[in-house]
Order: structure tokens, then sequence, then C-alpha cells
């Protein structure tokens, strides 16, 4: 159910995703993130449009780690804010992260290889019903991702909706 894929320019490293569906503890959840007790980014799946999404703002993450530039204090908050097409920290966790009242989480963990994952550690705190990511796009609010990444009909046209999020995540930084 779960996905776990290696990142090719960070060969040493895994991103495992996981989505959950009738969510009954996204208050705890959120607690237990911001104390550190979950070791993973926990987002708002109605604002993911595909996996490899996640994959993009993973790899970001994971570059600015290794190259110490970083624009957030970890590396799950940075694959949150790395979501967002602003650079405002803030306004990504409430738009990405997951509120107290969401009956659905995406999490997202990232790891070096040389360590352990316990992927059933995670499941085991969350109290709602596993589905396979590809279902991701049931839960997305495509009006409110066009509205947020400003995603022109005529750029859906000559292309998809995540080819646009995908290019505004990557060049929010180019100046």
């Amino acid at each position: 159910m779960h996905r776990a894929h290696d990142l090719e320019l960070f060969p040493e490293y895994t991103v495992t995703q996981l989505l959950f569906k009738d969510l009954k503890n996204a208050a705890e959840l959120r607690k237990m993130a911001v104390n550190s007790e979950i070791k993973g980014a926990l987002i708002n799946p109605t604002m993911v449009v595909d996996a490899f999404q996640i994959l993009v703002a993973a790899n970001k993450a994971v570059h600015l780690h290794k190259n110490g530039k970083m624009k957030t204090r970890s590396m799950y908050s940075e694959i949150i804010f790395n979501l967002s097409p602003t650079n405002n920290i803030s306004e990504a966790f409430k738009r990405f992260g997951i509120s107290d009242s969401d009956n659905a989480v995406y999490i997202v963990l990232v790891h070096n290889k040389e360590e352990t994952l316990n992927v059933d550690d995670i499941i085991s705190k969350v109290d709602g019903q596993q589905i396979d990511v590809d279902q991701v796009s049931e839960f997305t609010d495509a009006a409110k991702v066009k509205k947020l990444y400003k995603v022109a009909p005529l750029e859906e046209r000559c292309g998809s909706l995540l080819d646009a999020v995908v290019c505004r995540m990557a060049t929010k930084d180019v100046a």
C-alpha cells in the first residue's frame, strides 16, 4: 500500500509515501509531528495532484539539506515548504500541512538507506484506512490547486495540471 522510491540524484535516500482516508486523529497526528514523535511530513492531500509532485518536493528538500541551504528547520517541514508556489513558510503550512479537522493525510518519510525505517510504527499511529497513493487524485481539489498555482486555462491545453504545478514548484526560487 505504501510506495518507496529511491532518489536518482541521491541514491542513498529513499522516499516512502503513505495515504490514509477516513482519518479520525488528525489533531493527535499533527501534535505528534510538531513534537517530532512522527518523523515525517503530514500533508493535506487536497493540494496534491500526483505522487510525483511529492517526489519533486522531497528531492528538493534532500538537495537543500545536503547543501546546508534549507529554509526551514527540518527535512519534513522543507518538503511541505517546497510544495508551495510561494516563499512564505507559514502560508505553506496552512495550505499544505494537515489541520485538526482533516479526514485524510498523505505522509512522506525520507530516510537514508543505512537507517531502518519502521513503516508499521507510523501506520499504527494513524487512525484511518490506508489506501494506495495512486488514489490521491480522489482527494485533489483541482479548483484550489489551479487558483493557488495560478494555472491559466491556456496552459492546461498544452500540458497537464501536474506539469503546471511541478513547474511552479521547481522555479519558485528563480529570480
